[in-house]
């Protein structure tokens, strides 16, 4: 069986992706083969390609962190039947239009969802729902402060906040503020001197909890702008994405401020989060695609394009071009 994949050959611009057929082998025991309906787009690629990405394999490696797909065949020991649909998580190698992979971490996609909404759920949803509600356990009556709102996971963070009845203070650049007002956030611009000043005019006591996906210097900006007991949660490094160096610097340095802050008496607390298969991962992609299915939760899908056309999305997600998730359709 022959694949079309994307391939990241080495570090450089979005133009040196390449997109090649190879032939898959079967899928062995405890393997199946998922023919992809729609694999996602984020960030964590523009960083792989940069080599700055803190888990990724060296290169060539075809990226790829989730995808919707129909099982086509499956090894030995393998209980699902073909046909079925599931969304999955990969990390890497979903920008195919095949794959091979262990029959593990498959959950069932209802065949009335739209497979490039489920995506967008996979990793982002995942990560925004785990945060809102198993680390900031967030609270009606609540303020959060959510950096890259209008961003792929930023939205989703914003409607799972306000579901659970907080208001929520959000930072965009200002072309994108109009968009954030219609989800009822209070924008700001993240690159405005004083943010915390400016969010402590909004939230006299502070955020009960910041989400913030940069981990550069504007890390102190987000303590500053917590409550009493809150937390800020860092979920990624996109501010250092363009660094040169040692690519877990940025973590090095955000833990070393945690552990101070951690000293003083107010409570206020930090968090690095990172999502995987071993916390509540099915399940918690389970309720998120439930939420879909009964509209409570919609992502949103800036644009949907064929996997030929992997470096222009990645080149539009580098220049911050789109609100929400970039989704390619093999």
């Amino acid at each position: 069986m022959e694949t079309a994949q994307v391939v990241m050959p080495h570090a450089g611009g979005p133009e040196v992706l390449e997109l090649q057929r190879r032939e898959l082998a079967e899928p062995g025991p405890g393997e199946v083969r998922l023919r992809v309906e729609a694999t996602g787009v984020a960030f964590a690629e523009v960083q792989m390609l940069r080599g700055r990405y803190y888990a990724q394999p060296k290169f060539p490696f075809v990226p790829g962190y989730d995808l919707v797909g129909r099982v086509e065949a499956v090894g030995s020991g393998v209980a699902l039947p073909v046909g079925a649909r599931v969304a999955t998580m990969t990390r890497t190698g979903a920008w195919a239009e095949r794959i091979v992979l262990k029959a593990t971490h498959l959950v069932p996609v209802p065949d009335e969802l739209d497979a490039g909404e489920v995506v967008a759920l996979i990793t982002n949803g995942v990560t925004a729902y785990q945060m809102t509600h198993r680390v900031a356990k967030v609270r009606p009556g609540q303020t959060v402060l959510v950096h890259g709102a209008a961003g792929g996971v930023g939205t989703l963070l914003v409607r799972l906040a306000q579901r659970a009845g907080a208001k929520v203070i959000g930072t965009a650049s200002p072309g994108k503020h109009d968009t954030l007002r219609a989800m009822g956030v209070i924008p700001l611009d993240y690159r405005e001197p004083g943010l915390a000043d400016r969010v402590r005019e909004l939230a006299p006591d502070g955020v009960a909890a910041v989400f913030d996906h940069a981990a550069g210097p504007g890390l102190r900006e987000s303590h500053r702008a917590l409550g009493r007991g809150g937390i800020l949660i860092v979920y990624g490094s996109a501010a250092t994405v363009d660094d040169n160096g040692w690519r877990l610097a940025p973590f090095a340095s955000a833990m070393g401020k945690m552990l101070w802050w951690a000293l003083k008496p107010d409570g206020r607390r930090g968090r690095f989060y990172s999502i995987n298969h071993e916390r509540h991962f099915d399940e918690d992609l389970a309720t998120v695609i439930d939420l879909l299915r009964t509209g409570e939760l919609r992502p949103d899908v800036a644009v949907r394009m064929p996997l030929a056309e992997a470096p222009k999305a990645l080149r539009m997600l580098t220049d911050r071009a789109v609100v929400g998730k970039i989704v390619l359709e093999p």
